[in-house]
């Protein structure tokens, strides 16, 4: 594993609170259920089959969990905001699915050793601010020649571009590592050392599609809870501005010539399996 933990000096204790109330503020599955196939991807890619018991950790509303279920495998999803967890159990019912989630920290997972046929996480687990112990976790909780499959943004894509608008008004504190380095292979490696032997990382894209820019900043605002709680520490001006910025980020990536969005938001899919 790595064996550099984040510095002392910062109270992870009270950054992941506020982050746990960030994204418990506006209503992030409305932005995450867009992000299904990404876990339909993953699952596949994984190779769940029928019959194996998966966590999805850091799960939201349950992406990976219910891709899991829908391949007949035992699937836990595990996250800290209760209400995205009440979310997960409507889909799953909805769709007659058997998946339990549990309210649970990414860095704490409240399950045995080796409990786990494959772990997976997309776009989740990375927000983790003690990213080396979130990484000790996922491979506790999974057993020996298990799977481990990671979805995770990287830093030059649209999402990266997106955190370091955010990051102009809101600057994160300078000792915590970016969480888009999980979306790069040298921070994977050193993040798991010899715990996980990766045996695919493919770089992929998630395609963005909004009505327009704007649309893309409003729909963010709105329902994106880290953006959408610092759109409401900001005064009327600065939110403006703020609007401004984040209707930016997709122009920079976009294919579309039409006044629409349609942009690829890069990200790693890692297969790893547990040693």
């Amino acid at each position: 594993m790595g064996t550099s933990p984040a510095p002392a000096s910062v109270d992870l204790v009270a950054l992941k609170e506020r982050q746990r109330v960030a994204w418990g503020s506006g209503d992030y599955a409305r932005v995450g259920v867009t992000l299904q196939i990404m876990a339909e991807r993953l699952v596949e890619a994984a190779g769940v089959r029928a019959g194996q018991s998966i966590l999805d950790v850091a799960c939201g509303q349950g992406n990976a969990a219910i891709a899991g279920a829908r391949r007949f495998a035992a699937a836990t999803g595990v996250d800290y905001v209760a209400g995205l967890l009440d979310q997960g159990r409507e889909r799953a019912a909805a769709e007659h699915l058997e998946v339990t989630f549990t309210e649970g920290d990414a860095e704490r997972l409240p399950f045995p050793e080796a409990s786990f046929d494959v772990a997976l996480s997309t776009v989740g687990v990375m927000f983790a601010p003690d990213q080396e112990r979130a990484a000790a976790e996922l491979a506790r909780v999974t057993r020996p020649g298990g799977t481990i499959g990671l979805a995770s943004w990287t830093p030059d894509g649209a999402v990266g571009a997106l955190f370091r608008t955010i990051g102009t008004y809101a600057p994160p504190p300078p000792q915590v590592r970016s969480p888009m380095l999980w979306g790069t292979p040298d921070r994977l490696r050193e993040l798991f050392g010899d715990e996980v032997e990766w045996v695919a990382l493919e770089t992929r894209t998630f395609e963005f599609c909004y009505r327009s820019p704007e649309h893309f900043a409003e729909w963010f605002l709105t329902n994106y809870g880290p953006i959408h709680r610092l759109g409401g520490t900001l005064d009327e001006a600065t939110r403006a501005r703020f609007a401004a910025d984040l209707a930016e980020v997709p122009k920079k990536f976009n294919r579309a010539d039409d006044g629409t969005v349609l942009a690829d938001g890069e990200y790693l899919e890692a297969i790893g399996i547990r040693r």
